[in-house]
């Protein structure tokens, strides 16, 4: 959610959007409660089947959010529908390409997939901050928004500190 602020204002985003984006973005994966830990913890690949199930989280979260009776509950339901659409169209679930991706679904994804790449998970370890840099530089234009990926390098170096101030103890 600090890497989606941070996102945001960088982006230009008004005040306002921008604590609503830090409220929201953490239920993008809210739809994951829908899948079996047996796939959500798998400690190798998915296979076909199993990625299948698992890119239903974006649907399963937008229908957990249901109707939004608000603004804040309008951008999560936005959010967690559209974190995994890419910017060349090759995402899903609706294969939405370029700025048709909502704004706030694009930073979430920049900013998921960094945590992603730099967190440990039951499948993998976690990467070095310049590898998952140059991973994301490598795919502006294709996964992400270009002029996100030029934001999220400007503010890096406070992500970075966010990353340092709410670190979770592994013990």
């Amino acid at each position: 959610s600090h890497s989606c602020r941070l996102l945001a204002q960088a982006a230009g985003m008004d005040a306002e959007d921008v604590e609503m984006i830090f409220n929201a973005s953490p239920l993008h994966d809210i739809g994951k409660i829908g899948i079996r830990d047996s796939i959500l913890l798998k400690p190798g690949k998915l296979d076909d089947a199993e990625f299948a199930i698992m890119q239903t989280h974006t649907t399963i979260g937008a229908e957990i959010l249901g109707e939004p009776p608000s603004a804040l509950h309008d951008m999560a339901r936005e959010i967690a529908l559209t974190h995994h659409e890419k910017w060349n169209g090759a995402g899903y679930p609706q294969g939405l390409d370029g700025e048709r991706i909502p704004l706030v679904g694009r930073i979430t994804a920049l900013a998921d997939v960094f945590d992603a790449l730099t967190s440990e998970r039951p499948y993998k370890k976690a990467w070095a901050i310049e590898d998952a840099v140059a991973h994301i530089r490598s795919e502006a234009g294709q996964h992400f928004d270009p002029t996100l990926v030029e934001c999220f390098e400007a503010v890096l170096p406070s992500i970075l500190q966010c990353r340092a101030a709410y670190a979770e103890d592994p013990h």
